[in-house]
């Protein structure tokens, strides 16, 4: 198979080249800076573009069976580019017949679980949402986007991303984070999502994903 990463530079984006390339599938792995992408394969192609510009990114998934985006803001600061940059992505896909989407949302994005923790529903939660508030209304942003596409998409929404080894184990809930699982590995993340992308039952709805 074909797959065009976005947010190719960023710590889920690298895993799932990483893990792309070690499963036998082409990648073309777009980024701003290729420097910061420390990946090189035979089957790898790195492709610099604007990934606010919807024409700029049409040869660049031309072809795939499917896109996975790590897309989103490190910073409140930086808020914006998961909307603008899934924006053109969509447009691109849409323009090249390529139906199948995959992106990164986040834990504190919409609806949480009913049996989440008390403590966590009164206070950390309130907390982290102030706290990140136009990361995360960016990224509320852009699963609307996504949800008025008419792509075969799916959402995931991890809780926060750890750089530790992957246990090749999480759960998932749909429609909602998981409760009481507040961590997941890049890793673990990336594999999901890779292993998410032939199964129809994931096709547009959203999901929790958590260790």
């Amino acid at each position: 198979m074909r797959y065009t990463v976005f947010g190719a530079t960023g710590g889920t984006g690298q895993q799932l080249v990483r893990q792309a390339l070690e499963a036998g599938h082409k990648v073309t792995a777009v980024v701003r800076d290729p420097d910061r992408l420390p990946v090189r394969h035979e089957l790898l192609e790195i492709a610099t573009a604007d990934v606010t510009d919807a024409e700029a990114l049409r040869p660049l998934v031309a072809g795939a069976d499917a896109a996975l985006s790590g897309l989103g803001a490190p910073s409140n600061k930086a808020a914006g580019i998961a909307s603008r940059g899934t924006r053109a992505i969509l447009r691109a896909l849409e323009a090249e017949g390529v139906e199948r989407y995959l992106a990164v949302s986040a834990a504190p994005v919409g609806t949480q679980p009913h049996d989440e923790s008390r403590l966590h529903r009164a206070v950390v939660l309130p907390l982290v949402r102030r706290a990140f508030r136009n990361v995360y209304a960016d990224l509320a942003l852009m699963e609307e986007e996504i949800r008025s596409s008419a792509l075969r998409w799916t959402v995931v929404r991890p809780p926060q991303l750890t750089d530790r080894p992957g246990t090749g184990e999480w759960l998932r809930r749909e429609g909602t984070a998981v409760p009481r699982r507040l961590r997941i590995t890049r890793t673990d993340l990336a594999a999901a999502m890779l292993g998410m992308v032939d199964d129809p039952a994931t096709e547009r709805k959203v999901f929790g994903i958590a260790n």
